[in-house]
């Protein structure tokens, strides 16, 4: 765990480390200091262009999981690192699909960084620690507490140029996070939803009051100036199948590392295994040992 000084300075009871503190942060009116990380500290020197924040509601249907999945893989794809708020639904959805598609993650927490908060995301936690980064303005072991997670909010708009709302209610931490990216000059996206939807309410409103819409991956990375250099050969694919298709795009892995990465049972994957080998895009040795084609 390291402790990096902002504005105010720091305490003098906490690990010190030579990492820079953000730029990006100290354009809040109230720039955390200190600030403790767990991880990859060097992905805090990455400009908001290179940083985009996917955000969302707790209660997620799976169309906006798979979404806040979709476009974590297509952001890390083309070198645009992941943050969010490690929250269960689309939060966690998007930090998935970051590592699934061997890119970087940042997850800011509204507790202290040493604790996993939901205590379901104990692995997701670990895992972030040590591919991604884990960062909060709360001292080591502090518990959530009441206004401890729209007060990180204001961290999560800051580290990153555009902010993507994908599902989130009226008033919702998602909602909140948007707000303080606008009024941080920075981009502000929504994914649209039913119109008789609650939990696709705000994304409605942000986007009645401007926020830019994404309908397609390429409407997402259009907000960066960049294309979409995802396989164009590839057939389409269901949810289970993109999943496993993804997770192989850093090289082959057995079918029990897939089931462990996944949350797949391994006859899902052997079953997921088995029609992308009839579509011709992957193969599988005798070992269990599989890679695309």
């Amino acid at each position: 765990m390291v402790e990096l000084a902002g504005c105010s300075g720091s305490s003098s009871n906490a690990p010190s480390s030579s990492a820079a503190y953000p730029e990006s942060l100290k354009e809040l009116l109230r720039p955390p200091s200190p600030l403790y990380a767990i991880g990859r500290t060097e992905l805090l020197e990455a400009s908001p262009g290179q940083l985009v924040a996917i955000v969302g509601t707790r209660d997620a249907s799976p169309y906006g999981m798979r979404v806040a999945d979709e476009l974590a893989r297509a952001f890390v794809a083309v070198g645009i690192g992941v943050v969010s708020g490690l929250a269960r639904g689309i939060d966690s959805a998007a930090h998935r699909g970051a590592l699934e598609g061997a890119g970087d993650t940042i997850a800011v927490l509204g507790t202290g960084v040493n604790v996993p908060y939901p205590a379901a995301h104990r692995a997701l936690h670990a895992e972030i620690g040590e591919r991604g980064l884990l960062v909060s303005e709360y001292e080591p072991g502090t518990k959530a507490f009441q206004g401890s997670f729209p007060q990180r909010n204001r961290i999560i708009a800051a580290l990153a140029k555009v902010t993507i709302v994908v599902e989130a209610p009226y008033k919702s931490g998602a909602v909140n996070t948007a707000t303080h990216a606008l009024e941080l000059g920075r981009i502000v996206a929504a994914v649209p939803g039913q119109i008789d939807s609650p939990r696709s309410a705000g994304c409605n409103q942000l986007l009645r009051d401007g926020a830019q819409v994404i309908s397609s991956i390429a409407d997402a990375l259009g907000l960066f100036g960049l294309a979409d250099k995802r396989p164009t050969n590839v057939p389409a694919l269901t949810y289970p199948e993109t999943r496993v298709w993804d997770a192989l795009a850093p090289g082959e892995a057995s079918v029990d590392n897939l089931g462990y990465r996944l949350g797949m049972s391994v006859r899902q994957v052997v079953e997921t295994v088995a029609r992308l080998e009839v579509l011709g895009i992957v193969q599988q040795r005798s070992d269990g040992m599989v890679w695309r084609c």
